[in-house]
């Protein structure tokens, strides 16, 4: 059995420990609350952005129909997947560790993802994803760090413009996306996406459910009519395809994709970016909890084994006083 001095010394490293895992919760809890604002804030600029995207889409394809539009699709060039160049994964992680299993998950994903495609470029967004990276053989191209402490729309910009240029030239052949998602305080799963060839789900806000009414029949152009084929739950969007012939767009639909998707692409990343951040503080809110809470049940054993064990030493010495009385 320990000695007094000895549980009394655990006591006091239990508590030094208490006060710091609760302090760390309380700055998690208010770093996740600023991270809900700020995803909250961008979600409707991102959710009308992709809807108007969707409208424009639906346009271009009532006028293909008619006879309107003829060529090559304006977003043929981003939605072909090539045969040639790497694969470009953008892993997301956080700068620090006490996060619970958030760093180990979005680390697992990316490994799997490499298992698929080992020759991959991996863009680490995240001191921990950049070191595993390193480990692995798959060191970033640069240091995306900061991004992770603090996202930014224009370091995502940057980063999109950087991906969407090495996907144009054919360096490329697809761009994905792995993360973990915010779906609740208590969850963040990790999440893998396709960026890059576009589809409708590319560009989808990461908590927007992507699936149409199972009533519903999305008037998406077919592979016979030139235009690569959209299945309605992977654009997601629902947008009033029965009215995106009364839109009146200038100057012209294919114009207008071309000039908005690569918008729509570097908000995607951003949007990630800020997803993966209140996934970060959640999971460490979620850790620090847990710490604290284990932390008080580990000081009420030790309090109460401290208190078991001094009255045991103050019975045994009343035992030899009474003893040696009696002699």
């Amino acid at each position: 059995m320990a000695s007094l001095k000895e549980i009394k010394n655990r006591i006091g490293s239990v508590r030094s420990t208490l006060k710091i895992t609760s302090a760390m919760k309380l700055v998690a809890s208010a770093k996740l609350r600023k991270a809900q604002q700020a995803v909250a804030a961008a979600l409707p600029y991102q959710q009308t952005l992709s809807e108007v995207l969707s409208t424009l889409l639906a346009d271009y394809a009532v006028k293909h129909r008619e006879g309107k539009n003829a060529g090559a699709t304006p977003w043929e060039a981003f939605s072909r997947e090539s045969d040639s160049g790497r694969v470009a994964i953008v892993a997301v992680s956080s700068n620090s560790s006490l996060c619970g299993g958030f760093n180990a998950n979005a680390i697992r994903g990316t490994l799997a993802a490499l298992s698929d495609a080992p020759d991959a470029t991996v863009f680490s967004i995240g001191r921990k994803m950049a070191d595993a990276m390193k480990k692995a053989g798959h060191p970033s191209p640069e240091d995306f760090s900061h991004l992770a402490e603090h996202p930014s729309y224009d370091g995502a910009a940057a980063l999109a413009e950087e991906l969407i240029e090495g996907f144009l030239e054919r360096r490329y052949s697809r761009v994905e996306l792995i993360y973990n998602h915010f779906a609740s305080t208590a969850s963040q799963p990790t999440v893998r996406e396709t960026l890059l060839p576009f589809s409708g789900a590319s560009v989808m806000p990461s908590n927007s459910s992507p699936v149409m009414p199972s009533d519903s029949s999305p008037v998406m152009p077919s592979d016979s009519e030139g235009i690569s084929s959209t299945s309605g739950d992977t654009l997601g969007l629902r947008p009033r395809y029965d009215n995106a012939v009364d839109c009146i767009v200038e100057p012209s639909s294919g114009e207008l994709i071309e000039e908005l998707l690569p918008k729509v692409l570097k908000f995607k990343l951003y949007s990630v970016l800020l997803d993966s951040a209140a996934a970060e503080h959640a999971a460490r809110t979620v850790a620090m909890q847990m710490a604290t809470d284990n932390a008080e049940d580990l000081l009420r054993d030790l309090t109460l084994e401290y208190n078991k064990s001094r009255q045991q030493k103050i019975t045994a010495e009343i035992l030899d006083l009474v003893g040696g009385s009696l002699l």
